[in-house]
Formats: structure tokens, sequence, C-alpha cells
């Protein structure tokens, strides 16, 4: 029986009690007051650990700006949690700003600098309410537009809480602010910032770099020296919290886990989906203390004083690493409301399966054929894996007679079993025959999806395989046909510029690799990150047409080339790639008629006659063009 502890930071408290209880404060709980780098700095004080330690990515170039005395002023842009504050007081820093100033009351700080210009911090623009926004952003207007060089403003502020403003400004001045298009096209469009303003947009710096970086923040932080001696873990004891940081940090699986948490926010990043520094705070905290009952811990977030309790109930497999990674310990109104746990539960980890997966997990133990494989994959993980509380279930569930599965067993044991596969995402190993990890995702191409752009980055050819997989997705979108062809692209129409989803006259065809100027190239938008299918119908520019390869585009022509129906995966997807083949359409027009130009054959020619190109499917589903030519009647 283990001593009762006495509060928290009190009497016999455990040593590292103060850290958890300040960690927790980054987790999704219901009342999060992190958005605030001044709550971060007094909860400091209070607790009297050491902070949590992240770099400040563009302070290096904003010192730099800084220094090189280029006239204007500075805009720290972002949205909610993606640290314009942090990096507004690491700028007031280390230009020599007092801390203790910055500490101190106030949303507007001003430092004299060096060369006589006044620096004006504006530490959070939201801070303002209504028109009093006008007064700092008259000074920044005099500082960009008006040649002042007396003064630099440092402006933190959120992307549309700052156009709103402008706006505002602008209409109680009875014009359009000359600031709010182009910063509108500098955030949305990645166009120019306006001349003597210097944007640091930190919503474009968060990327599986961030992600490894706050992993290592929150699992590897020194205060977690003070658990060594602790009692909750000694005489063989798990303490879950302790368990928890320690796979995340990846001491027992080499840092499979993150990677493979990696591979999803990268995903959801190239989805177009933003991930501010808060939100990977809040999965990383939520990784360690999530606890999936709030009556073993308050709002499913554990606290050293709850791990007594969870270790004499038994119930250690409630703290789940790998479902917390999904929030699958929170109340699903908690989780959607947060966007990285909106993310992860796009990927549908836990409800997607295969048989084979099911098959070792319902039935692993017992079935002769399985059991290496369910020792080696499942039972190899007493703590989160085959425990005593998941095999109890396995039991009941495959001996128990039928109206006890319906008395709530069967649900149970479920639910048991979509932790089980969130699990196996995690920890299956690479390439594992028969348990490929992918397809425990909604996403199960998202593997090739990454490796082409690993492909792309390092200057190697996409493999075949994927290629080919593109090329027969295209086509079958293209025609409404089910063609196996891998070589060459048809662009297809029913005889007009319609909408079509059959179309069975070939306009055009062109071959899946680029060659001499003309096919399919598939190449690296440096601007973001994701491949780029450009396919070219004639040598030279202005021939080709784009088309951004999205993840979620990417995985429904995967799908689509595997034989699902374009219609039954996403109709958004299909919209897009009709868009595309529209234009193709359009451009397949334009070549066709500055050929017709320059062919004297055409001249004087058999005007009365029409060739069309129908596209035909060999027995095994290959198609090909067959041109029929139609003459008019004398």
């Amino acid at each position: 029986m283990s001593t009762p502890f006495q509060g928290e930071g009190g009497l016999g408290a455990p040593p590292a009690s103060a850290w958890v209880k300040f960690l927790r404060s980054y987790g999704p709980t219901p009342n999060n007051l992190t958005m605030f780098d001044e709550y971060v700095a007094n909860a400091l004080g209070r607790a009297k650990v050491a902070p949590i330690s992240l770099s400040t990515p563009l302070l290096d170039a904003m010192v730099h700006h800084f220094e090189s005395k280029a006239p204007g002023s500075i805009l720290i842009a972002g949205t909610a949690g993606d640290g314009k504050t942090y990096h507004c007081r690491a700028l007031w820093t280390r230009i020599g700003g007092d801390p203790r100033e910055w500490a101190s009351k106030g949303n507007v700080k001003e430092l004299r600098l060096a060369d006589g210009r006044l620096a004006v911090f504006i530490k959070d623009l939201s801070e303002f309410n209504g028109e009093e926004s006008d007064l700092p952003l008259q000074r920044l207007e005099k500082s960009v537009l008006g040649g002042d060089d007396s003064e630099v403003v440092i402006l933190a502020a959120n992307h549309g809480q700052l156009l709103d403003r402008l706006r505002d400004l602008g209409k109680r001045q009875d014009r359009t602010h000359p600031l709010r298009k182009p910063l509108q096209e500098c955030f949305l469009q990645a166009g120019p910032a306006p001349q003597r303003l210097a944007v640091f947009d930190l919503s474009r710096s968060t990327s599986r770099k961030t992600l490894d970086e706050v992993a290592q923040a929150v699992a590897g932080h020194p205060e977690w020296a003070n658990c060594a001696h602790c009692s909750l873990k000694a005489d063989g004891k798990v303490c879950p919290i302790d368990e928890n940081r320690r796979r995340l940090l990846g001491e027992s699986d080499g840092r499979q886990l993150a990677r493979r948490l990696g591979d999803l926010v990268e995903i959801a990043r190239l989805n177009g989906l933003h991930l501010p520094v808060r939100d990977l705070l809040a999965l990383c905290s939520n990784m360690v203390l999530g606890y999936a009952d709030a009556k073993g811990a308050k709002e499913n977030l554990m606290t050293c004083a709850d791990v007594p309790k969870i270790q004499e109930g038994g119930h250690i497999g409630k703290a789940s690493i790998y479902a917390n990674a999904f929030g699958a310990n929170l109340p699903k109104r908690r989780a959607s409301g947060r966007p990285v746990f909106k993310a992860m539960a796009s990927f549908s980890v836990g409800e997607e399966t295969t048989n084979a997966a099911d098959g070792l997990l319902v039935y692993g133990k017992d079935d002769s054929r399985l059991q290496a494989d369910f020792a080696r994959l499942v039972a190899v993980d007493p703590i989160y894996g085959a425990t005593a509380e998941f095999r109890s279930a396995q039991d009941a569930y495959l001996e128990g007679h039928e109206g006890a599965r319906l008395e709530g067993g069967s649900a149970e044991f479920m639910e048991m079993l979509e932790d089980q596969r969130r699990r196996l995402y995690f920890a299956l190993p690479e390439a594992e025959p028969g348990y490929p990890r992918w397809s425990m995702t909604a996403f199960r191409f998202a593997g090739d999806y990454l490796d082409i752009i690993e492909s792309l980055k390092a200057k190697r050819p996409v493999s075949d395989g994927t290629r080919g997989r593109i090329a027969r997705g295209l086509n079958r979108v293209m025609t409404g046909l089910l063609l196996e062809n891998v070589d060459r692209i048809f662009i297809a129409s029913s005889g007009g510029f319609t909408q079509s989803r059959v179309s069975v006259l070939c306009d055009h065809e062109t071959p899946s690799r680029r060659q001499g100027g003309v096919g399919m190239a598939i190449k690296l938008d440096e601007e973001t990150g994701r491949p780029q299918l450009d396919v070219s119908l004639s040598p030279g520019p202005g021939n080709s047409v784009a088309f951004d390869l999205t993840p979620i585009r990417h995985e429904f022509l995967a799908r689509v080339a595997e034989g699902a129906l374009p219609a039954s995966f996403s109709n958004e997807c299909l919209e897009d790639l009709l868009a595309f083949k529209a234009k193709l359409l359009r451009k397949a027009e334009i070549v066709r008629k500055v050929g017709f130009a320059g062919d004297d054959d055409e001249v004087g020619g058999e005007a009365s006659a029409l060739t069309l190109n129908f596209i035909d499917i060999e027995p095994g589903g290959r198609g090909f063009a067959r041109p029929v030519t139609v003459r008019a009647l004398a």
C-alpha cells in the first residue's frame, strides 16, 4: 500500500510534482491559460521550475534586420499560439531591453536605441479594444508610409485581426487603408511585403522540426531528473507519467513514435492545416499526462497525486500515450475544439484497420498461425499492449454468450481494440509484412506521398509504381473508364467542355513521363513544399498545366487507381480534378489550333471530313485512341 501524498508540492509530495502541475497547464484543459506569454512567466514564478525553452526560429533574422539599420518597422505576424509575443519578448531582450520592464504592466514598451531611434514594441494588438488600436496603427503607418525614421515599430498581431483593425481604421478615416491590401496579399498569397515593413510570418515556420523540438523540450526537460528517486516508480511499479515521457523521448524505440507522429503532423500541414506551437505543446503535454477517465484524473490530465490510485486500481492502460496522441482520452467536444486533435482525428486511426490487423488483435493469442506475431507485436508491451485488462476483455468477448456481448462487454472490448490499433500504428516495425502501418489510417498511400517529397528533394526519380498509380488515377477520372494505362494520360471529353463524368472522346494524349518537353513531370513546389503535377502538351513555355498535389488529392487518385469509385471518396477532390481536366482541355484546344495554323496540308484539304478519336479498351483494361473519320453527306 503506497503512502498518500499531502497535496501538490506539500509534505511528502513526489519530487517532480510542481513541474508536472506546471506542464499540465499546457495541456488541453477547458480553461487553458497558456495563450498568454505573461501567464507562463507568472506561473513559472509560482511553480519555481525551469521554463520550457523553445527556439525562436526568426529571431536571428529580426536582430539582423535591426542591426542593418534598415528604415521602417517590423511586423511579427501569425495565428493564435504561434509565439508572436514570445518572439517579441526575445527581441526586446536581445537588443538590450530590461526583462523586468517587459514583465511590468502595459502593452506598449519603448526602448531608446544607440542610433537615436525609438523602438516601440506593441506586445499584442489583440490586447487593445476597438479604437484603442488606432494610435499604434497610426504610428506604424507613419513609420512605413510616412517616411518617419525617428521610430521603429515592432508590432505583434494575428493576421485576421490586423486586417480587420486596418479596415475599421480606414472606415473611420473615410478611406481604404493603404496597408490593408498589400498585407492581405502578403499573408494569403505569399506576396511581397510593403516597402519599409519587414514582415516575419510565424505561421510559415511550423514544421516537423518544430514538433521534434517541442517533444524534446517537454519529454527531455531537466525537471524530470527529480523523478529518479521517486517512490511512484520504486519496487517495480510503473508510473504512467514517467512511462509516457520516456516513450515520447524515444528511449525504447529509437524515436520511432516521434517520427511517426511527425509524419501525421506533416501530412496535416501539407493538407493546408497550420498547427501553432501552442497546439503542439498541448499535444505533447496530453501524450505524457493524458488519462481516459476523468474520475481517475481531473480534466483527463494526470498529476503526481493521481498516480497511486491509478496504480492500485490496475488501470495504467487508460494512460496510453498512443491513445492520448489522438485525444482519445478527452471528451469529444474538447478534443474537436483543438485544431491539433481535430487534425489527428482526420486520420481515423483506431477506426481504420485491416482484416489481418484485427485478426491478430482478436484471435492472435489463441491461433497457432498468429501466436508468434501476437507475441512479437502485441504481448511484447505489457503496459499498453496485451495488458491484463485487455486479455480479460478479450476472453470475455471470445468466450461470452451473445447476451453478455450485447450488455456492454462487446462495447468495452471494441474501445480497447481501437486503442490497440492506435498503438499498432506507432509500434509496427517498418515494412512489416502483412501489417502495413499506413493501412491503420485513412491515408493509406501517405507513405508514398512522403516518399515523393523525399525523392524530389534528393533529386531522385519518383518510383515507377507511384508515378504509374497517379497516371492510372488521372486516366480514370479524366475518362470515367476503368483504364489500366500507366504510360500515357488521356485528356478526354464528351464532345464539348462539359463536366461529364464519362468521356470517351480523346482530345489529346500525352506521356506520363516528361520526354522532349512533353508529358507529365512531378516537381516540388518550393513555396508550399508539396509535389506538383505539371502536364505539358507541347514543347515550349506556356503549353503546360500545373496541379497542386495535396495529400488528400494524392490519396483520392491512388484510391481511384486501385478501384474506388471517384464519387465515393471525396466530391471536393473530384471537382478539383475535373477543374484540372477542364484546364487541360482548353490547353489542348490552343495547342491544336496552333498546330493547324502551321500545317499547310490542312489548307485545301477535305474540309467536309472530321476525325474523332474514341477511347477503346482492350482485354485487360488497356485503353487506346481509335480514330474514326466522319464525313458530311453530299
